[in-house]
């Protein structure tokens, strides 16, 4: 049986005290629980522990839970306090910190967010950073931000490639020029990842995977590719001896193994397989009706 746990608001007080120390129990149902709990009551005295709750939480789950709860605090008082986070030491802290921005959706807030937090050497803060940028930065602002954005083209792997592809796409037609500028630079992986993003922004519908695929072949040969691997796949299911191998070439066709077929080095230059069509984080809804249906899924992380 999970012990359920009472609110109070008032520090100090036995409640108050069962309630923090449920943030940090060892079962994430019972953290869960207790964050839901935290956001269901409202009350300003649990800030604090929801802050810094926020930096130590390792479930993916309870961790959004931790920023709808705060997100059910009064503004006045959660937004000074969430700004401290944000010159944290700890990534972890940082990167809540912004995400709690984005669900709170002041956009008084973006004054904050800086170039160092969109420059962030840990992948977590600035793809949280590049997400919440997108959504809170001023029409006159875009411009910039598309010209901050573009200089981390080529970093990282391919959840990382992606949020930035994504939060390119999102900020809109200001990306163009310099997606169309950086398709021409002297680093490979920068201009395959920006060919990538701008064949994305027009065909938003496709993965970073497909993107790259018909950077390298070309539309005409990704659509001949597409085709040959359908008709090898007719002939297979037909029965026909011999045909495992064109099946397999066929399939090569478009894949990683296609991408890497181009010129040396292509594959590990612009991320291969490494970039895929990775969800960015998922959102979790204000309501949970049981703890065990949360830790039941696969978490997610952006």
């Amino acid at each position: 049986m999970q012990e359920v746990v009472p609110i109070d608001a008032t520090n100090g007080t036995p409640q108050h005290t069962r309630l923090t120390r449920a943030l940090s129990a060892e079962a994430p149902s019972v953290r869960l629980q207790a964050a839901l709990a935290a956001g269901s009551s409202a009350a300003p005295g649990f800030l604090e522990p929801l802050i810094e709750r926020c930096a130590a939480e390792p479930d993916f789950f309870v961790r959004d839970m931790l920023s709808w709860a705060l997100t059910r605090l009064p503004p006045e008082i959660t937004l000074p306090r969430i700004r401290q986070e944000l010159d944290s030491q700890h990534p972890q802290a940082r990167s809540q910190a912004l995400h709690t921005l984005s669900k709170i959706g002041d956009r008084m807030v973006w004054p904050w967010i800086t170039g160092d937090m969109l420059y962030d050497a840990d992948d977590e803060v600035a793809r949280t950073a590049w997400r919440v940028a997108v959504a809170l930065v001023p029409e006159g602002e875009k411009e910039d931000l598309a010209a901050a954005l573009i200089t981390q083209l080529g970093r990282g792997g391919r959840g990382v490639r992606l949020s930035l592809s994504r939060a390119l796409v999102d900020l809109g037609d200001e990306t163009r020029p310099v997606l169309a500028e950086a398709a021409d630079d002297p680093d490979p992986a920068v201009a395959a990842h920006a060919r990538a993003t701008e064949w994305l922004r027009q065909h938003p519908e496709a993965g970073l995977d497909e993107a790259k695929r018909v950077v390298m072949l070309g539309p005409e040969g990704a659509a001949a590719a597409d085709a040959a691997s359908g008709a090898a796949r007719t002939v297979g299911t037909a029965g026909t001896g011999g045909t495992a191998e064109p099946v397999r070439a066929a399939e090569a066709v478009g894949t990683a193994e296609a991408v890497g077929a181009g010129p040396a080095g292509t594959t590990e230059a612009t991320g291969g397989a490494e970039i895929a069509d990775v969800p960015e984080t998922a959102e979790v809804p204000e309501t949970v009706e049981s703890a065990e249906t949360v830790e039941s899924a696969e978490p997610v992380r952006c």
